[in-house]
């Protein structure tokens, strides 16, 4: 049986850049465990691109894709609260309302899901270094600075990056919604 080309390029990359993905992702993990984890994350965020042959520099690409992961892992750790056991947790701490236990209802969900993929989909139709921008200084708030240091650009390059991007952004969205 023949494989799409998307097996094809998929199974490419895992044989060119597999071990040094694991490698990357371990060496900045504090549980090095997570690493096989995060590098199933980069493939499956790589089987989404339509014309991966438009990349200019594929192994850049890859790990800034990495990074971004890697990076992402971080903050949720950071984010989640320690685990306690609820038997532990003293009464005063434990929520006496149902609302908190509540969760989005179907609709919400899907009405939020069909954001998320038509933001996807604006910003998959950027540069590489456009989005990683857009997404560093918006999402993770990051400084021009450090994000033209791990993009190897200046800081003027980094604002025009930033300024496409949401000029990208908001003439895609006008477009969509009849503007």
């Amino acid at each position: 049986m023949k494989r799409s080309w998307k097996e094809q390029f998929l199974a490419s990359v895992a044989a060119l850049h597999g071990r040094p993905l694991l490698r990357f992702f371990a060496s900045r993990l504090p549980n090095s465990a997570d690493a096989p984890d995060l590098v199933q994350e980069v493939y499956l965020r790589l089987l989404r691109l339509d014309r991966p042959d438009l990349i200019r520099c594929p192994e850049a690409y890859l790990f800034t894709i990495a990074a971004n992961i890697a990076h992402e892992h971080s903050l949720k750790r950071a984010s989640r609260p320690p685990h306690i056991a609820l038997e532990d947790a003293p009464e005063s701490e434990l929520p006496t309302d149902v609302e908190s236990f509540t969760t989005a209802t179907p609709e919400d969900e899907a009405q939020r899901m069909q954001r998320v993929r038509r933001l996807e989909t604006v910003l998959s139709q950027l540069s590489p270094k456009a989005r990683a921008t857009f997404i560093w200084a918006r999402r993770d708030g990051q400084t021009y600075e450090e994000i033209g240091k791990q993009l190897g650009v200046s800081r003027n390059m980094v604002k025009k990056y930033l300024q496409q991007a949401i000029a990208h952004c908001r003439k895609s969205l006008d477009r969509e919604e009849g503007g």
